[in-house]
């Protein structure tokens, strides 16, 4: 998964590999400090689109790029702040769907899955390796 920023008027996104449990210890506590939430919670959060969490996850790739970054300053439009899923992790979805759906269900599903595989961002580096963006 990656978190993916975009600023009005930035040409290009700003694009960084979203795995939870590849962050830092210092990064997790933070983040617990800034969000109120334990680590699993913070995840799941994060996915359910919870402002502040978001929030603080940018701050913490943003701050990684840019040491002397002030949680103060980051500030963004909801539209300018995507999660988004690889390709590799839509072939998955894709394979889990075929092996628990049947039917219309299935086909509704495969619609969406195989467009969203179109367009999505090709992570060569973790090919085989996607998982769950979430802390247990």
């Amino acid at each position: 998964m990656f978190l993916v920023y975009q600023p009005e008027g930035q040409e290009e996104p700003t694009r960084w590999r979203y795995n939870p449990k590849k962050l830092m210890s210092v990064e997790r506590e933070d983040l617990e400090r800034r969000s109120g939430k334990n680590f699993s919670e913070f995840t799941t959060a994060v996915l359910q689109g919870n402002s502040l969490c978001r929030r603080a996850l940018l701050f913490t790739y943003l701050r990684r790029d840019h040491p002397k970054t002030r949680f103060e300053d980051v500030d963004f439009a909801w539209d300018e702040l995507t999660l988004e899923y690889s390709r590799q992790e839509w072939e998955q979805m894709r394979e889990k769907v075929v092996e628990t759906q049947h039917g219309d269900q299935l086909a509704a599903s495969l619609v969406v899955i195989d467009k969203e595989i179109e367009t999505a961002f090709d992570d060569v580096e973790e090919a085989g390796k996607a998982g769950l963006p979430i802390a247990d």
